[in-house]
């Protein structure tokens, strides 16, 4: 295999995997305080809209990711009401953020179908870019996949570390013994959520901004639900959800990879990998559910309040 073809796989690879990385990172936060939201899907069509329609009438790459994250910040802030505050079932209330975000960013993104933006540029170091097959991947980059490094780099720091990321993870196994610890339980819960809410509205912008800078409806294709499962697979570890986002990122471009090796396989059929990655790995997950249940926040899912 020629090596210019695997640097360019590496490269895509990042690429396809970073926003999987990053809203599967803040679901992981989300789900680490014992808070289930299914609305991943719909928070980044959202942001992927928001981020876009910024983007395109300020021509400012900060304000497009800023105002992305910000929607994404009020769909999860919506959803921690109705299912925190007025105790509503939390995956029916995903379900419906998902279905309400989907639509409202197809009726928010009429005028701008397929329309362009300038494509957000690369970081690149001129010296490092030229090594051998990792060069490009690691050091021609855009700034998002720098900031997703430097994001996953942190939590990890976060949650082994520092008190509030016990807290989380304290909360995440039993509320009442926390509450009763004295730790805010719905303060972290709101704040978790939100986190979980930027992240899925930076990762739709990374779509409509730097990956394909255009805003097409439904372009999020299924990447929300992918990340549900990342987590899940990936043992709520952040290590192991930067490896699941790559694999992922890997099978998407299977497709690329086939037409590059000339390989008589259909586009279409390829184009399906991620998908099934995902069924794959759902009903590895289904087979051992004792393993999985010693990782799973013993909370999740489950409602709280503090007169319980």
């Amino acid at each position: 295999m020629d090596i210019d073809l695997l640097t360019n796989i590496l490269y895509m690879m990042i690429m396809t995997g970073t926003p999987l990385l990053l809203v599967a990172l803040g679901e992981m936060v989300c789900e680490k305080s014992g808070v289930l939201n299914l609305g991943q899907e719909g928070m980044m069509l959202m942001g992927a809209v928001a981020g876009f329609i910024a983007m395109y009438h300020t021509d400012s790459y900060v304000l497009g990711f800023i105002f992305a994250m910000l929607v994404g910040v009020l769909m999860s802030l919506l959803f921690a009401v109705i299912t925190l505050q007025l105790n509503a079932n939390q995956v029916a209330a995903g379900l419906a953020l998902t279905i309400f975000g989907t639509g409202l960013s197809a009726f928010l993104g009429t005028d701008y179908e397929g329309k362009q933006i300038p494509v957000l540029p690369s970081l690149s170091v001129s010296q490092l870019q030229d090594i051998p097959l990792i060069g490009k991947a690691l050091f021609a980059q855009n700034a998002i996949v720098y900031l997703s490094w430097l994001l996953v780099v942190l939590a990890y720091l976060f949650f082994r570390y520092h008190r509030q990321g016990l807290s989380i993870r304290a909360v995440g196994e039993d509320p009442a013994v926390a509450s009763n610890l004295g730790l805010p339980v719905m303060t972290i819960r709101y704040l978790c959520v939100a986190f979980g809410g930027a992240m899925a509205g930076l990762a739709g912008a990374y779509l409509s901004i730097a990956y394909t800078p255009m805003w097409t409806e439904g372009m999020v294709s299924g990447k929300g639900w992918i990340a549900l499962t990342l987590v899940v697979f990936a043992s709520w570890r952040i290590e192991r959800i930067v490896l699941g986002a790559y694999l992922f990122g890997f099978a998407s471009i299977m497709h690329l990879v086939a037409q590059g090796l000339n390989w008589d396989i259909s586009s279409n059929l390829l184009a399906m990998m991620p998908y099934v990655a995902t069924l794959v790995v759902l009903v590895m997950l289904s087979r051992d559910k004792q393993k999985l249940k010693l990782f799973e926040p013993m909370s999740l899912g489950k409602p709280w309040h503090r007169s319980n």
